[in-house]
């Protein structure tokens, strides 16, 4: 009896993720009916953190191009509201390089933005944040594109790592993987709002619609912590795999995606039922970070310890390439691309 339960559940599992999948391709289908098929990217944009450089690959060919010295441990990298240009975060460079996100050409740098590790411009684009992953600091800036200046350096805990915003640009959350913390920083103030105990070692940090829940990816453990961030107090937990890290949301504001760093899968998440609906298995070692392309059907995926990019068919939830790029490959970037809902 047990058995045919688990198959049962398996079936429901596989079920629920073709219909989710379905959904959203009627949602694409009817988006394009009333809206020119936008344009497909061409250029992926890889960065390379143990070799200070970034990968272009042409994504048609599926080959890399060209390979860019850029700076020391590029880790993640952040468009600018107009949609020009790719800041690419240097954290042992102390700087910030310009990239057109198109042809992968260098336009400048930003000098003395210490040690950014993971960057972000808040939902209003009045704000732009630096983690401080190495140095254990948060700096806060105001944000005039990519004008910056800052407006205060805080000393919050050990290693920041990602960022979110509420959508009113109120609040920024940071995850504090060495202290198992999450931090509320008030923008206005750039003071500390407060501080709460979370899973060991989160990372990847995700808003739910409607500034409902956050989701932690516990890279410590093998789940997504969920958080009502109101009340500072944990809702579930929803296990996903070993070393749960970082998000990217499908684009349909009903399901994101985590990759299980140590696991070597993805997981997709339902944002509203707060359940697994499924896994992407027999992937390289270490997914991390994830984008999709603008009609919603391929995710490219960075595998730190496998010196990859990935290729998944999302229908399918199947890998259908492999890259070969340089050493600890982390953050990706391409335009246009699938909405980040």
């Amino acid at each position: 009896m047990y058995i045919f339960q688990q198959i049962h559940r398996f079936h429901g599992l596989v079920a629920g993720i073709f219909l989710a999948l379905i959904a959203y391709s009627s949602l694409v289908s009817a988006q394009a009916v009333q809206a020119p098929t936008p344009t497909e990217p061409k250029l992926a944009i890889v960065l390379n953190s143990a070799e200070a450089s970034v990968s272009l690959i042409d994504m048609p060919t599926r080959k890399v191009i060209k390979t860019v010295p850029v700076g020391k441990e590029p880790h993640h990298l952040m468009i600018t509201p107009d949609q020009k240009t790719l800041l690419i975060a240097n954290a042992a460079g102390n700087d910030v390089v310009l990239m057109n996100p198109v042809n992968g050409e260098l336009t400048g740098k930003i000098p003395d933005i210490i040690d950014p590790y993971q960057i972000g411009y808040s939902p209003n684009h009045k704000w732009f944040i630096a983690n401080g992953n190495r140095l254990d600091r948060v700096d806060i800036y105001v944000a005039d594109g990519s004008n910056l200046k800052l407006a205060k350096t805080i000393k919050i805990g050990k290693t920041p790592s990602h960022i979110a915003f509420t959508s009113d640009s109120k609040i920024a959350f940071i995850t504090l993987q060495d202290s198992s913390e999450l931090a509320a920083i008030d923008l206005s103030t750039q003071t500390v709002l407060w501080k709460m105990p979370t899973g060991n070692t989160p990372a990847g940090v995700w808003m739910t619609p409607g500034d409902q829940y956050l989701l932690l990816g516990i890279t410590g453990e093998d789940n997504v912590q969920v958080i009502d961030w109101k009340n500072r107090k944990e809702v579930k937990r929803i296990f996903t795999g070993k070393a749960a890290h970082n998000f990217r949301p499908l684009g349909d504001k009903k399901h994101v995606f985590v990759s299980n760093r140590v696991a070597s899968t993805i997981s997709l998440i339902d944002m509203q039922t707060l359940e697994k609906l499924g896994d992407i298995t027999g992937l390289p070692s270490g997914p991390d970070d994830m984008e999709i392309t603008p009609d919603g059907k391929t995710m490219w995926v960075t595998f730190r310890f496998a010196k990859k990019v990935g290729v998944i068919d999302i229908p399918s939830m199947k890998l259908i390439a492999t890259i070969p790029v340089g050493k600890s490959p982390h953050g990706i970037f391409f335009t246009p691309r699938a909405g980040w809902e």
